[in-house]
């Protein structure tokens, strides 16, 4: 590969042809303050616009400052980041962004989060000249169920736009007007919820500022727990328990499950349970479909669907709903585990304490936005009343223990509540990709064939690569199995089965980078898969130290069935722990 050297602020630096003035400046050390730009070689994106200049740096030779961070280097290069040009056009640049952004800083979402509060500050701008003359651009405020837009405090870094169109390949945001009235909107400027907008969060965690932000549910959740009337039931989801540390400044990875359990229940919870429960009664379920239908197509069925595809995560099914209508019959019916607790809190459990439905409020602690938007679905709810009240993501749960001044770090462990407290360790890997096909193969197996699973470290399955697959021998039966992460990856697993080309038996999708690990709830994780990978493990260890490791062998899961249920996919089972799924797709007018 041909290399290039060049001078930057009297440093020698020598790297790769094509490599970016910024990138070249890091390779010595030197830190040029960047906005819009954002690096997520990991997920193989870069947002690069050079739009808001922050990054400028004077080269020698040229009349014109030029961005670093989307100007490639040449030979014999010389580039000044430090002058007092650069210093100069940097604060102009900062106070012009400012002058049309609102000064809501003390009640804004992102405020301490915030990287243009953050610059502001790095660049010592006090004061903004000029600003009472300013017309300030202001815009409708777009609620959808899970992401609110506020775009009066977009800054136009085009982020979100990225990992919509280039990770997601969702196309609901893109660039729309020129000039101070530029913005990041839908399609048309509909607001998100008449958009493919899938709810799954990834330009909540990009956006710089608090233009995108989620809808906050903590308010409710406080006001819930104050009534004395009211008995309040928590399910917290897998993937929170390995990150929920990180915004109390523990080491990603760190797993916090019993810590996490104490400060649930110094909040006022009644009762703390574990979505692993509900992930072990998914296993049920949907294992129970997956061989219905692999025995009905062995038997020459050729109307049975397959691949069978995972129902877990909303973000995705959002995605088929609206991208795939046509193929709405694939994806196994099966409710995602946060459904099918709500719908056995309110039922099984609330017959057991002598609860009326009515007087339950279940909360669910999730790493996912989307999940915000799936509980509000009508088909989720009896006359009216939810199965699921309320959704918060990890960063709500993290800003509800510190406002009640609970320090996490320095908490004893404690366990969940019974008997929707217990789960297997195969529960508990639906956290990261690959998991909850897994999970489901731990069953799958033993189901099918009769015989022990000696082994159920399918490690064949784990990995971060977008697109995996990987072939499992049922004693004799060969099952194929693919397993995408990101809606972009998806798409393209889906384009196979379209055509007729895919030699799965069952898909695992996830809409988040590393799955539920990297939702758009979760602490930012800004694209470093180091901290994914450390979020992975802190789940792979859950499972490996936990007593049962196969969700068909949990006794309360057992129980639910003798006591409740019946069998898997029994007419109760299916009216409780199933659905079905809608055309969401809007017809767009050519203008």
């Amino acid at each position: 590969m041909d290399h290039i050297k060049l001078l930057i602020d009297g440093k020698t630096v020598e790297v790769p042809k094509g490599t970016t003035v910024y990138k070249a400046a890091k390779e010595v050390g030197i830190d040029i303050p960047v906005l819009c730009y954002m690096d997520l070689h990991d997920l193989n994106i870069e947002n690069k616009p050079g739009g808001c200049r922050i990054c400028s740096v004077e080269i020698e030779g040229r009349r014109n400052l030029a961005p670093s961070c989307s100007t490639n280097v040449s030979e014999g290069m010389v580039v000044k980041t430090n002058s007092m040009r650069v210093i100069n056009a940097r604060r102009t640049v900062m106070e012009l962004i400012l002058s049309d952004h609102p000064k809501e800083c003390l009640t804004c979402a992102k405020s301490g989060n915030c990287d243009l509060q953050d610059m502001a500050i790095k660049l010592g701008i006090r004061d903004i000249p000029g600003q009472e003359y300013a017309e300030m651009s202001t815009y409708r405020l777009d609620t959808s169920p899970s992401i609110i837009r506020e775009m009066d405090k977009c800054i136009m870094c085009r982020r979100c736009e990225t990992m919509c169109n280039d990770f997601q390949t969702v196309g609901a945001l893109n660039a729309v007007n020129r000039g101070f009235n530029a913005v990041v909107a839908p399609a048309f400027e509909m607001n998100l919820e008449h958009s493919p907008c899938t709810y799954c969060g990834q330009c909540v965690a990009v956006c710089p500022t608090g233009a995108l932000t989620e809808v906050d549910h903590t308010a409710n959740v406080i006001q819930a727990l104050s009534d004395p009337n009211k008995t309040v039931v928590v399910q917290t989801a897998p993937a929170v328990r390995a990150a929920l540390g990180e915004e109390f400044g523990m080491e990603p990875g760190t797993r916090v499950t019993g810590k996490m359990v104490s400060a649930l229940k110094n909040l006022g919870f009644d009762y703390v349970f574990d979505t692993d429960f509900a992930a072990d009664l998914t296993i049920m379920e949907e294992g129970t479909e997956l061989l219905d239908r692999l025995s009905r197509h062995l038997d020459g069925d050729k109307d049975v669907q397959l691949p069978i595809l995972t129902s877990c995560c909303p973000g995705w099914v959002n995605f088929f709903e609206y991208h795939f209508p046509e193929m709405k019959d694939i994806p196994s019916t099966a409710r995602s585990p946060q459904q099918m607790f709500g719908s056995i809190a309110k039922t099984y459990f609330a017959e057991k304490i002598g609860v009326k439905r009515e007087e339950m409020v279940v909360v669910s602690i999730m790493p996912c936005l989307a999940k915000k938007y799936e509980c509000q679905r009508d088909e989720f709810s009896v006359d009216g009343n939810p199965d699921v009240d309320f959704s918060i993501s990890t960063r709500e749960l993290a800003h509800l223990i510190k406002q009640a001044n609970l320090d996490l770090s320095t908490m004893t462990d404690s366990e969940f509540d019974s008997p929707l407290g217990e789960s297997s360790g195969a529960a508990v890997i639906f956290g990261a990709t690959g998991g909850v096909i897994e999970a489901a193969t731990r069953t799958a197996y033993e189901l099918q064939t009769g015989k022990t699973l000696e082994s159920v470290d399918f490690k064949q399955l784990r990995g971060l690569e977008g697109i995996r697959s990987a072939t499992v021998d049922f004693d004799g039966l060969e099952i194929k199995i693919g397993i995408a992460h990101g809606l972009g990856n998806a798409r393209k697993l889906l384009e196979e089965i379209k055509a007729g080309r895919s030699e799965f038996h069952a898909i695992e999708i996830m809409a988040c980078p590393g799955g539920c690990i990297g939702g758009g709830g979760q602490p930012l994780h800004h694209g470093n898969s180091d901290i994914l990978k450390a979020r992975t493990r802190a789940i792979y260890e859950e499972d490996e130290a936990k007593t049962l490791r196969k969700s068909h062998e949990n006794p309360y899961i057992i129980k639910l069935y003798e006591e409740f249920l019946d069998q898997p996919m029994s007419e109760k089972a299916h009216k409780l722990l199933h659905t079905h799924y809608f055309e969401r797709k809007r017809k767009v007018f050519e203008v």
